[in-house]
């Protein structure tokens, strides 16, 4: 009995040691999840270079160029279309300043309307209102600390890509070295598992924001967006933000349209992508990446919920990849099978 009470207490505290390195150890942690799912982006690239007789450092090399090279392409197209759209919106400044002033009236009407049920209450002449000035530069210096922080961490995620491209087979032979012998198969089969899933993880995001984009541009464009192309595309890869997309996959539409469409029209454009959003969560989503994730509903919600808290907005968006890994590790851990049945859809991964 002292002894299972024992065992016990050390499972606590080892599980209370873990989270408490996941929350002190968030830059750290956040820096290398992200340069692991960065590899397994270019690892195809890199592989086929491999093929070609092309040395994998080299190879490495030339696919961090052309992704940084992508992503420059990516945001100086970006950066003009919104330049051209600020040039544009000029010509909506009156529509705009009209939609404001209705929206004004009918907010002095509604006070109007709640004084005269409500009138205020008297307030006394005498009365000194003192309005406090924060001087404290704490926060400043705070914030400062962080950016500088979020700055460095980022710095090292290109380098840590890079080494873990170029060392990836030294890297998976010494974690599987690391496990006794008789558990070394099941160690490199987890391994590998957890390798497909993350593939198939990046890129069914990748062809789910691709179609959500899409489809989103030729709605936009039946409503009458301005730049529909351009922002049907961020409004489709924002909403795939876990929860929180639906929300700020509107923000671009309906910046654009405010001003130039009437009240319908961007009510419309509302619904377009609330329907979007519904699409690909209960169409896509299970399509291309249930088969692979195998992680329920409640699983996944608790996941985000969890990792929201430890680790913030990056929490949200490693969540779901981080959770399936765990599940296929318990798969593959005897006597850990029940938790992994638990947190899937009824199947079992088989070693």
């Amino acid at each position: 009995m002292a002894e299972g009470t024992s065992d016990a207490a050390l499972k606590v505290l080892a599980i209370a040691a873990v989270l408490a390195l996941c929350y002190f150890g968030k830059p750290v942690l956040v820096t290398i999840l992200i340069s692991v799912m960065l590899a397994f982006i270019l690892e195809p690239l890199v592989g086929w270079l491999e093929r070609h007789r092309v040395i994998r450092p080299i190879g490495a090399m030339i696919a961090l160029l052309l992704l940084f090279a992508s992503l420059y392409g990516a945001s100086y197209l970006s950066y003009l279309k919104a330049v051209d759209f600020a040039r544009e919106l000029p010509k909506y400044s009156g529509r705009i300043r009209e939609s404001v002033l209705r929206f004004r009236k009918q907010a002095e009407k509604m006070q109007q309307a709640k004084e005269a049920i409500v009138p205020d209450q008297p307030t006394d002449k005498n009365t000194v209102k003192v309005t406090q000035v924060n001087s404290d530069w704490s926060g400043m210096v705070s914030s400062g600390g962080s950016l500088t922080e979020t700055i460095f961490s980022i710095s090292f995620i290109p380098f840590l890509a890079y080494f873990m491209l170029t060392w990836q087979g030294h890297i998976r032979s010494s974690l599987v070295l690391i496990f006794p012998r008789e558990n070394r198969t099941t160690a490199y089969v987890t391994l590998n598992h957890i390798a497909q899933m993350l593939r198939s993880f990046i890129v069914g995001n990748v062809l789910i924001g691709v179609i959500m984009g899409v489809v989103s541009a030729g709605a936009f464009w039946a409503l009458g967006v301005p730049y529909f192309y351009f922002v049907g595309f961020i409004s489709g890869f924002l909403s795939l933000v876990p929860y929180l997309g639906v929300v700020v996959a509107m923000v671009p539409p309906l910046a654009a349209s405010f001003g130039t469409l009437s009240t319908k029209e961007l009510l419309g454009v509302a619904i377009t992508v609330v329907v979007v959003h519904l699409l690909s969560l209960n169409v896509l989503y299970p399509k291309i990446l249930g088969s692979r994730l195998q992680l329920n509903p409640l699983i996944v919600t608790v996941s985000l919920l969890f990792w929201g808290f430890i680790w913030g907005a990056m929490g949200l968006l490693l969540a779901i990849p981080l959770t399936a890994a765990i599940k296929i590790i318990l798969d593959h851990v005897t006597g850990l099978q029940p938790l992994g049945n638990l947190m899937g859809e009824g199947e079992e991964y088989q070693v």
